[in-house]
């Protein structure tokens, strides 16, 4: 019984050996290995996010705009949309 719980457990240290080697050799644990790596990685993430945010709320505002713009012929909203408008120039 000893023999087969050894051999067990070889076998057992082998395949840890293996996988251990297959996750260092992983992307993810390549680009941390290196502090440049990994600040060049965040720095182009920070601003792919930075651009994509920008470029969302500027598509999200304008289609709001043109939304808001063209229920005037609903009177309540119209009136309140047109002093909005009104009130902003006026600003201005």
């Amino acid at each position: 019984m000893t023999e087969k719980s050894d051999a067990e457990m070889k076998h057992s240290i082998e395949r840890l050996t293996q996988e251990v080697e297959r996750l260092n050799t992983h992307r993810f644990v390549r680009i941390h290995n290196s502090i440049w790596r990994l600040v060049s990685f965040q720095f182009v993430r920070g601003l792919a996010f930075g651009l994509g945010s920008v470029i969302g709320a500027s598509l999200l505002v304008s289609m709001l705009v043109w939304w808001a713009s063209q229920i005037e012929f609903i009177p309540v909203i119209g009136d309140w949309a047109a002093q909005l408008v009104e009130e902003i120039q006026t600003d201005r």
